[in-house]
């Protein structure tokens, strides 16, 4: 954040504040540039940027002394950069363990970048991505209100909408600008706004790739990466993609991993019903943000909008990363996966399940005017399920809500910001 830039509140500050109130040390993890440090800042009060050699000196020095007489709680920064200092916090929370001592954030999957994790049984994680236009556009109160929690009493007149309701065209253009702070709070120019996203990426396979993995090719790294960007949201044989980035199979397991360690990928696994006996067991990966989607293959918005097979994953794409905190807003413990029998004949692209086992479906429409046969998957499940299927909505780029059936919806996507 911009010195002197007001602070836009993010869906997980209440969980932040209440995870430090209650616990000695928190882990939060995600993407790089996604504003972790800001929001750390807000429940700390001192902050220690490891990344920064002047201030990592200590700590990489001897980072038990380091800790000692430190205003608390303390704020870590990019822990990886000094990986030692882990091992400092638990030595430190196991001497006294009381709350909100130690806050750390980092860009990397803490336990796949360290043989030995010290942080089992003494760090509380909390993920954090890019922003939502929730976020973006100053909506988040303290209410409780989300849109999941609305579809789950089903009922139409509990989902909110915003005054303005974009077209297709605005959702192409907010899918493409992202959620990435430093271009998402302030006014910027496409040209700009693709030059600084091109450099985000630049950096991903080149510098913190080889930072976690030293050795690895970028070029067939950036090949794999532009084959997953072109599949996002997309329930694809992995022999199709690492055939389309010229390598084998093990390169492409060891890509996935590294990948998914720096928070650029993610694999959302089909969903296992003991009643539903035909479902696929393959998994949908994502580009975490629809804008490094966008970036990574080089599309602006006229080639999305010029593209319907693109058109469809990149909304897709962007609906994920929407939906993503508002799935622990409903439950910290609820489960995010996708639907598909092995025939092909039934396929839902998102379904919530809470830890009662309630389910909530969504279908992710690239279209103003969905119809009932837009919903048919949804009235499949529900009809499959039975009472466990507490509601399901079309998400469309149309302006209204209504019923498509019995405990199904249509709702525009920017309910989510609503």
């Amino acid at each position: 954040m911009e010195p002197g830039r007001a602070y836009a509140p993010r869906l997980v500050d209440r969980t932040l504040r209440e995870y430090v109130a209650a616990f000695p040390a928190v882990l939060i993890t995600g993407p790089r540039a996604t504003g972790k440090t800001t929001t750390g800042s807000r429940v700390t009060v001192e902050v220690v940027r490891l990344d920064r050699q002047a201030q990592a000196a200590a700590f990489e020095a001897d980072p038990d002394a380091a800790l000692r007489n430190r205003a608390e709680p303390l704020l870590l920064d990019e822990w990886q950069a000094v990986p030692g200092v882990l091992g400092a916090v638990k030595r430190a929370v196991d001497a006294d363990p009381r709350p909100g001592r130690f806050v750390l954030t980092g860009s990397v999957r803490a336990d796949l970048a360290q043989p030995t994790w010290p942080g089992t049984g003494r760090l509380v994680r909390l993920p954090m991505y890019g922003m939502t236009d929730r976020e973006i556009g100053g909506n988040v109160r303290e209410d409780g209100y989300s849109l999941l929690g609305a579809l789950a009493m089903a009922d139409a007149e509990e989902v909110r909408l915003p005054k303005h309701r974009p077209d297709l065209v605005e959702y192409v253009d907010r899918a493409i600008r992202g959620g990435f702070p430093a271009v998402a709070l302030q006014a910027m120019s496409a040209e700009m706004r693709d030059a600084w996203l091109d450099s985000y990426v630049a950096q991903l396979i080149t510098r913190d790739a080889h930072e976690l993995e030293p050795g690895r090719d970028s070029a067939k790294l950036g090949r794999y990466l532009q084959a997953l960007a072109a599949h996002s949201a997309t329930e694809i044989d992995h022999k199709t993609l690492y055939d389309a980035a010229g390598i084998d199979r093990r390169t492409a397991v060891a890509y996935d991993s590294l990948l998914e360690s720096l928070f650029v990928v993610e694999q959302v696994q089909s969903w296992d019903a003991n009643r539903l006996k035909r479902l696929t067991s393959t998994p949908k990966r994502y580009l975490v943000d629809p804008s490094m989607m966008a970036a990574v293959l080089g599309a602006t918005a006229a080639s999305v909008l010029n593209d319907g097979t693109l058109l469809g994953r990149t909304i897709d794409t962007f609906v994920t990363s929407q939906l993503r905190p508002e799935v622990t807003l409903l439950s910290r413990r609820s489960g995010r996966y996708h639907v598909r029998t092995k025939n092909g004949r039934e396929e839902i692209d998102i379904l919530i399940e809470t830890p009662d086992g309630r389910l909530i479906a969504l279908e992710v429409k690239a279209t103003a005017g969905p119809s009932r046969a837009d919903a048919r998957h949804l009235a499949w499940l529900r009809d499959s399920i039975g009472d466990r299927f507490v509601a399901g909505a079309v998400l469309h780029t149309g302006p209204d809500v209504f019923s498509l059936g019995d405990r199904i919806l249509a709702v525009p996507i920017c309910a989510f910001w609503a």
